[in-house]
């Protein structure tokens, strides 16, 4: 553990190896993390931040394979007798009941939390504002969005408060954050990882999953985290796949293909150039990129929309029409929801079964689809702080435009960072596989950053 690299940049296995022995000391880390936080206040990534209690976990030396190992997670996740906002002044004040199940497994695996981490009101907007958090701030540059809903913890680890944080994604809620703030993050198989004690949106629809720096680091934070809970009928057996052991596998001889409509659609020229750029790099790994041409995305895009405007609403209905203080542009996305028929719903939801065995027609020999995670690097907080105007429907679905297709067919979906903007903002792309196909894109996408090394890139003033 020698060198000028502090150890809260260095990858989680490193991490937890040096704690185990004793070349690093866990509250010692723990410290160091609490006081980049102080320093790094302006970026809003922290709703709660509990040093004093994780330092005491660390002096007491946990052992696993995440012994020691600080996290944080967004603030939907419910740990006995602490409050859970949701990113909301609705539970500002309330404690919770019961431990999430990601939240016990982590504890099991000697995870240290941090604490909570800011999120778009009820996970529901794409941007990272928040009229009662006030905004997340991106870590490149605090004028501009970190991207949402898994605001604070694409700040939190982009900034290296933490090593790794657990997000949702619905539409795009953990990959548009690691776009924008240059961290990895994947959407995994619908099933994958128990939903039990998390604050639902769209129970069609949601997913969690952990954000790090690299894929190896996702692979060491998701391998504790799958497998059945009884709390959670959803959540599908572990399907035997050794994540981080994936993240060594060789890549050549796999075939990628690059989509030819739809994810090419109002590229910014950093964007194109990324992709461009990522597909000779993987080409150079032996992997064989080929065009593919999928089916109707807009048309999936469409139906993500229907089923989660319309679960969400059904989730709030009871308080949409009183006096409870929403942020008006949560508001007017829920009642956008009341607005679909019972036979839209029910058609979007019909649907996917025939929708996902169309996509695996067509990604019949391929290995997984790559393609950019949005048209553009992150905007600023002035020009996305819109509130609940008529605009800001078409603003969060232009953002989050090319998530929505892997979230209503349940498939994997892994975003990375892939180089940076005539801005100095991160890039990301994505690997969108099959299911249960997360070992294949963590290949791809470690084997990409070793190559590399976007990941290990330090934001200023950091």
């Amino acid at each position: 553990m020698s060198g000028s690299v502090s150890p809260r940049w260095l990858p989680v296995r490193v991490v937890a190896r040096g704690i185990a022995e004793g070349s690093v000391r866990a509250a010692a880390l723990v410290e160091e993390f609490t006081d980049a936080e102080h320093r790094l206040r302006h970026l809003n990534a922290f709703v709660r931040h509990d040093g004093e209690e994780a330092g005491a976990a660390a002096e007491r030396a946990p052992e696993g394979p995440l012994g020691g190992v600080a996290l944080a997670h967004k603030d939907m996740f419910h740990r006995d007798g602490r409050v859970t906002t949701c990113g909301s002044r609705l539970f500002a004040g309330v404690a919770a009941e019961g431990t999430a199940t990601v939240l016990q497994r982590l504890d099991a695996a000697g995870a240290l939390d941090l604490g909570t981490l800011h999120m778009a009101e009820f996970a529901h907007n794409s941007t990272g504002h928040n009229a009662f958090l006030g905004p997340a701030r991106n870590p490149w540059n605090p004028a501009h969005i970190t991207g949402g809903s898994s605001s604070g913890p694409g700040a939190a680890v982009a900034a290296g408060l933490v090593h790794g944080a657990l997000g949702s994604d619905t539409g795009g809620s953990i990959r548009l954050p690691a776009h924008f703030c240059g961290v990895t993050g994947l959407k995994p198989t619908s099933g994958l990882v128990s939903r039990a004690g998390a604050m639902p949106l769209s129970f069609s629809l949601d997913t969690i999953s952990p954000m790090a720096r690299s894929a190896e680091d996702v692979a060491a934070l998701l391998a504790p985290l799958v497998g059945t809970d009884p709390r959670d009928p959803t959540a599908e057996p572990a399907p035997g796949a050794h994540y981080v052991a994936a993240c060594g596998a060789p890549v050549a001889g796999l075939r990628v293909g690059l989509p030819t409509a739809f994810y090419t659609d109002g590229l910014s020229p950093d964007v194109a150039e990324a992709l461009e750029a990522c597909a000779r790099v993987l080409e150079r790994l032996g992997v064989e990129i080929r065009p593919v041409e999928l089916p109707d995305q807009d048309g999936l895009s469409a139906a993500q929309l229907v089923l989660v405007a319309s679960e969400a609403a059904s989730q709030h209905r009871e308080r949409l029409f009183t006096d409870a203080p929403y942020d008006p542009q949560i508001r007017n996305r829920l009642l956008n929801g009341l607005g679909y028929s019972a036979q839209d719903y029910l058609q979007a939801l019909r649907g996917r079964g025939a929708a996902l065995a169309a996509h695996l027609a067509a990604l019949d020999g391929f290995d997984a689809v790559l393609t950019p995670v949005a048209p553009f690097d992150a905007p600023t907080l002035a020009e996305t702080d819109i509130g609940g105007g008529p605009d800001a429907e078409a603003l969060i679905q232009s953002i989050s435009r090319f998530m929505r297709p892997a979230n209503y067919l349940g498939v994997p979906a892994l975003a990375f960072p892939a180089g940076f903007s005539r801005r100095s903002l991160p890039v990301g792309l994505q690997l969108v596989g099959r299911p249960f196909g997360e070992p294949t894109l963590l290949a791809l996408a470690a084997a990409y950053q070793r190559q590399t090394g976007h990941h290990r890139q330090i934001p200023p003033g950091v």
